[in-house]
């Protein structure tokens, strides 16, 4: 069809939100070493625009929510002028032996200062 197919834009915003936590925060794998892993728990993709395979695409990353043991990050892509999709997804916050963990105090407190400092961008 000439268009991204629909699933890319879950492997966009991965990709999207790893990066955001080695500019913003921590590395992904600085959770992974205290034993901490964020699994998805809701995605939401509203698409405006299809992207075609060779469009340049940017991707707007923010932390819209941390609470104990779950985050809620949100996203834009675009492509030039065109809003092509918006989005987001939910998250919680797992043990090594796949059970709800809180996120750690000092973590959550980082990450919530965050969320207000890079909201909408």
């Amino acid at each position: 069809m000439g268009v991204v197919h629909h699933a890319n834009y879950l492997r966009f915003f991965e990709e999207a939100r790893v990066r955001w936590l080695e500019e913003h925060d921590r590395p992904y794998t600085y959770y992974l070493e205290q034993g901490l892993h964020f699994a998805v728990t809701r995605a939401e993709i509203d698409y405006r625009h299809g992207a075609r395979f060779d469009d340049r695409l940017e991707i707007t990353v923010w932390l819209e929510r941390v609470q104990g043991a779950s985050l809620r990050m949100a996203y834009a892509i675009g492509c030039g002028a065109t809003h092509v999709a918006a989005g987001a997804t939910e998250h919680a916050a797992l043990g090594d032996d796949g059970r709800v963990r809180r996120i750690p105090r000092s973590d959550r407190a980082r990450l919530l200062a965050l969320a207000v400092e890079t909201a909408g961008s």
